[in-house]
């Protein structure tokens, strides 16, 4: 279960900053990974509240990161 929770913790985020790197768009990459974890859940890998919790908060510190990289991006981009 310690094991869930930290790849919970890191993978969520990582996948929202990779997603988000490679099509240079913050909501793309989020809802690839929203749709990533929501088959796993489906799929009977998600068992519990708090590792959904743990999720949603790696989600949206994963998304507040990647908004901030496309956002320099497209500034350095302009420049």
């Amino acid at each position: 279960m310690l094991g869930k929770l930290i790849a919970g913790l890191i993978f969520p985020c990582l996948l929202v900053i990779l997603f988000s790197r490679v099509t240079y768009n913050h909501i793309v990459g989020l809802l690839l990974t929203l749709a990533l974890i929501s088959v796993s859940a489906y799929k009977g890998y998600t068992h519990s509240w708090p590792l959904i919790i743990i999720d949603g908060i790696s989600l949206t510190i994963g998304f507040w990161y990647s908004k901030r990289m496309v956002k320099n991006f497209k500034r350095k981009k302009d420049e």
